[in-house]
This record gives structure tokens, sequence and C-alpha cells, in this order.
């Protein structure tokens, strides 16, 4: 198969008037210079990372690149979710690179974080010399094997004139079917060797056949549950996005009139502000879309997993429900949830097959009545809405510095988010519109995700406005990577969420151990070792993002909330910081606890929804 234009970011050079396939340009190289002539031959057109002894050979050739920008991060865990960032909001294949030892093991977050969240990465590590590994050398890790099971696929390279065909494999293999990442471990003496480089490489890659065109039977069969259906929910997941169907998508939401309910990772697949779109679904999802799942008797499942974060107790999910579940993995299907129809394809070619069949099925006179169940979605969206108290001390509320943000925030801006309580209030407080504007760590759950993503969805996208709404554990475990942007021309905004604790961690702590907040607290040491220290803010993020060269405000107050929002928003040749002093004890409703039924779920402390008497039979 061969890469396309659109995975690739590479533009294939036009072929000779004849017709005839031109003869590939042969040059006499190092393996370095090859690696780096592959990557310009893929397009890849930014690399994070950081240099050391066994990769050093390939910073060399770097320097010449024209077409190659590399970017130095403070940390490889930094170059790892800078590359996932830049992926996210490019739909491109993010490239880091590390060297051998320490520098590829701090790969492994975000390397982790990318194979949960099916990103397209490509991370290019240095390795011992061929002759030395397994002899436990200087710096030597068996990156190979400890990545193994978090890639889609891995290589070690260890002769020069291998480099070119793997890269080019990696780079095919990470951006097509269910992307993800892959791995090229390049030992020192393959990229010191001399070889030749040229271009395009014979590949071969027996046995990697992705299916994307969809079986016309199971589109049918779907297309007939649809219009059979009284209860129907299109649950929508990060797939959608990663195959560029949301336009597609939005054509079956409104020939179906099903609502649609899109996950943590598919927020802007679908318009926020439609009107058949009730919300996210999940553990901190909306009353009504947790809800509709639940007493749906069709579910539609497009590029989502049914992971443990929507279905709650699996036992008791969407009990009524029959399923389509469509995924272009197959080893998703049938994982979690037994499938009545599955279908493997790439999303976008399943939805318009299924845009072709729906029509086909309202052409004979069969079209679903949803009239009812409309009736009770919209009277629990009227009844349970998201919202939130402000606090009665009149100091700032976590959710409406969010909520602000997203409203003052210029059209297009993409947010990304680390892990935690302000990352479920991003996704609930600010409106996503368009695909790619919402980055976040999904499955992996990876605090100090935000700065660094945020660096890379900017160095992707510079003529964006991108935003980090990050907490201040998770900006303590990153944040250096500030000093990265400040060098490099990459102005990203940081919106810090300071409540003073791990808040989602104290949030647990006050409703499921007695409100024994053991180690959550961040700001001040245990009051036996330093009493002074009480109630103090160590660090002072404002004069350490200062340090960095960045622009640094403080916010405390409602009223300056505006004010400082939009000094940032109009502040666009430096990396700008704001430390908001929240409220400690706000608290992110609805909720599922972990390990209950969906049917429990709290639109509020203390507060069950009572659904009447809706048909769920």
């Amino acid at each position: 198969m061969l890469m396309t234009e659109q995975a690739t970011g590479h533009h294939p050079q036009p072929r000779p008037r004849s017709g005839a396939t031109p003869a590939p340009t042969v040059e006499h190289v190092t393996g370095a210079q090859s690696l780096i002539r592959s990557l310009e031959e893929v397009g890849a057109d930014t690399v994070f990372g950081i240099p050391g002894g066994c990769i050093l050979p390939a910073y060399d050739p770097m320097m010449d690149s024209e077409k190659v920008r590399h970017v130095l991060v403070r940390h490889e865990q930094g170059a790892g979710h800078a590359a996932t960032g830049y992926a996210q909001a490019t739909g491109k294949v993010g490239v880091c690179m590390a060297t051998s030892g320490p520098g590829a093991t701090n790969l492994v977050t975000p390397i982790a974080d990318a194979h949960m969240d099916s990103v397209p990465l490509v991370a290019i590590t240095g390795q011992v010399a061929s002759k030395a590994i397994g002899t436990d050398a200087f710096q030597e890790a068996d990156i190979v094997g400890i990545t193994m099971p978090i890639t889609k696929h891995n290589f070690l390279v260890t002769r020069a004139e291998d480099i070119a065909k793997t890269i080019a494999e990696a780079f095919h293999i990470a951006s097509t079917g269910r992307p993800g990442p892959v791995l090229v471990d390049i030992a020192k003496d393959a990229l010191q060797a001399k070889t030749t480089f040229s271009w395009p490489p014979q590949t071969d890659l027996p046995g990697y056949r992705p299916v994307t065109k969809p079986h016309a039977k199971q589109i049918r069969e779907a297309a007939k549950l649809i219009s059979a259906a009284k209860r129907p929910v299109l649950y929508v997941g990060g797939g959608v996005i990663k195959s560029g169907a949301t336009a597609e998508l939005k054509v079956l939401a409104e020939l179906t009139g099903a609502p649609v309910t899109t996950t943590l990772m598919a927020l802007g697949a679908f318009p926020d502000s439609h009107p058949q779109h009730v919300g996210m679904p999940g553990m901190h999802g909306a009353v009504t879309a947790v809800t509709a799942l639940q007493k749906a008797d069709l579910i539609v499942a497009l590029g989502a997993r049914f992971d443990d974060r929507v279905t709650g107790k699996l036992d008791s999910f969407a009990p009524y429900a029959k399923i389509v579940h469509a995924d272009i993995d197959p080893a998703e299907i049938g994982k979690n949830r037994a499938a009545d129809v599955p279908i493997v394809g790439d999303a976008r070619e399943v939805i318009a097959d299924l845009v072709q069949a729906v029509q086909a099925e309202h052409t004979e006179g069969r079209k679903g009545d949803y009239t009812a169940w409309w009736s009770d979605l919209n009277r629990w969206r009227e009844t349970y809405p998201l919202g939130y108290d402000l606090p009665e001390d009149g100091s700032l509320s976590p959710q409406q510095v969010i909520q602000r943000i997203g409203q003052l925030a210029p059209e297009g801006t993409v947010f990304t988010a680390g892990v935690g309580q302000h990352q479920m209030w991003a996704a609930h407080f600010i409106d996503y519109e368009k695909p790619a504007t919402w980055l976040n760590s999904g499955g992996a759950g990876t605090m100090g995700y935000a700065v660094p993503a945020a660096m890379g969805a900017k160095a992707g996208m510079p003529d964006r406005t991108v935003w980090a709404i990050d907490g201040d554990g998770c900006f303590q475990m990153t944040n250096q990577e500030l000093a990265t942007c400040a060098l490099n021309n990459i102005p990203i905004k940081v919106a810090i969420i300071n409540n003073g604790a791990l808040g989602m961690v104290r949030q647990w702590q006050t409703l499921f151990y007695n409100q024994r907040y053991s180690n959550t607290v961040l700001h001040s040491g245990p009051d036996d070792v330093n009493p002074e220290a009480k109630g103090t803010r160590v660090p002072d993020f404002v004069k350490l993002s200062e340090a960095m060269g960045c622009v640094a405000m403080r916010c405390e107050s409602p009223e300056d909330l505006d004010k400082v929002i939009a000094e940032a928003n109009a502040i666009n040749d430096r990396p700008v910081v704001i430390d908001f002093i929240v409220h400690e004890d706000a608290q992110v409703w609805p909720m599922v606890a972990a390990g209950t039924s969906n049917d429990e779920v709290m639109a509020a402390r203390g507060v069950r929804p009572d659904f009447g008497d809706g048909e769920d039979d």
C-alpha cells in the first residue's frame, strides 16, 4: 500500500511524460545522512529531540537540512508529547528523537500515551554499536523490547543500507490503518557507516493490509437497525476525527435524526452547539449522554472502543441496546462489548456508505420515529444541564476561568489539557465546534501532557492560537518546556488552574476517604516540618515562568479575569503564563464512581437524577 500525500504530508514528484517510473536518484552517503534524507522525503518538517552519544551522528547532517526543523527540548518526555501534539493538530506524523539508554526510556511515557490514543508517531532512537548490543554497554537499553507492547510496530536497524527502507515503512505503518506510534532504533555504527541512498526504497510489509472499505452487507444491516430503532444513539469516538470523517458524520446525524454523543477524544467531531449533540459520555460525562447510552435500544459506535471510562461497570452498560460497532481495528470489535453488526473499515468510508444505505431505507419508506426519544432526551437535558456554583467567599471558580478562556479565545484556537479536574472542566465548559481543536491525553491519562503538546501543536500550526489548560500538579512535571518555547519562537499560552492540590485525587479523598487528604497538598509542606511555609505557594509560578523567558501574570479575583485573559490573547511574540489562584474545594460533576454502573450517575454530590418512567425495556 502506498503512502498517501494526506497521510504523510509528502508531495510525490511528478512522473515523466512518458509515463515510465522515474529512476531513483542514487547518492553515496552515511547512514546518518540517509536518515535525514529519508525524513525529508516522507515530508517530516519538524523533529523534537535531544542529542546524545549514540544518536549524535544523525545530528551533524541535520544541521544542513533545509526541510527538517529540529526543536531542542529540555526533556525527552517533552519531545514525545510535543510530537503527539503536532500530530493531533496537523494530522501528520509526529517525530521525536533521542539517544540510547535513558534518552530512549524517557520516551516510553509519550509512546504509551500515543499508543492509547492512536496517534501517528515515529520515535527515532540511537542504540549502542551493533557488536555491543547485549553486553550492557554504557547507556544501553533494549528499547525495542521495552516498547514492544506500546508500539504499533518497532524496528532495530543495524545496517546503514536498511535505514531508508525502515523510515519509509515506519511512516507508512504509523499513518495508515489505525494510527499509532512506531519506534526505529538505529545502532550507532549503522549511522556512521557508508551506504547508498535512493528514493523511493523497496518496502516489504507482508501481512500488513489494513481494511478501509467496509462490507456492504454489514452496512445494509446497520441501516436497517437504525431505521427500526426507537432509541438510537450515535456513539462517536476519536477515530472519526483521525479519519477526517466529521463532514460525513454531520450528514449521517442529520439524515437519521439520532442523538450524537462524542467521547473525550472526539470533542469537536460534531459541533457542541448542534441541537442533536447530547454531550460527552463517561465517568464525568453529561447526564443526558450517559443516560442516553444506558436507555438506548441501538448504539452505533463509530471509531470508539467501549473503554471503561465510558461504559462504567461493563456488564450493566446499555442493557437494552443492540450494537453496531464500526472500527478500522478489528481487534477492538467485540473486545469489550459483543457487536450485533461488526463493521471493519475506515470511519470516513463507513459513514459515507451508511449515509447511502440509510437513504435507501428512507426511499423504501422505512424511517425511524424518534419523537418520544427526543422528548425524553430534551427533558433530561433541561433538567440536568452542566453547570457550577461560584464560591461564596468571592474567590475564583476554576470552571468560570476555563469557560471565559474558551469564550474569549480567537476563532480556531487549539486547546490542550493536562489530566484531572481541569481536563474535565475544559471538556465541559469550552465549546468545540471543529475537529483538532481539543488535544488531551485520554487513554493513558498522562500528567504533564499539556505544555509540551501545546508546544507541538503551535509548532505545527503557527498561525493558530494555542492555549494549554493545565493544573498546578501537571504543570510541575513538564514546565521546563516553556524555555524551549521561548527560545524557539513558539508562543503558546498557558493557564495554570492553581488550587494548591492534586485536585482530582483530593476529590476522591473527599468522596471516598473521609476527607483524609494524604499527600495531595502541593503548595506547602507539613506543618510539623516547616510551620512558616503554611499557606505559601512554592514554587512561585510567575517568577518561574519569567525566568524561562515568558510573560507571566497572576489572577486571583473574578473582577480581573477578562482583562487578564484579553491581555494574554494580545501577546503573540512570547509564551504567556497565567497563574489562576482558584478555590480548592471545587469538584467535577457529573460523576459515575469507578466500578459502578452508569445507572448510578450523580448530577452533583448527593443528587441522583430521576428519569421518570421513560421507555427502558
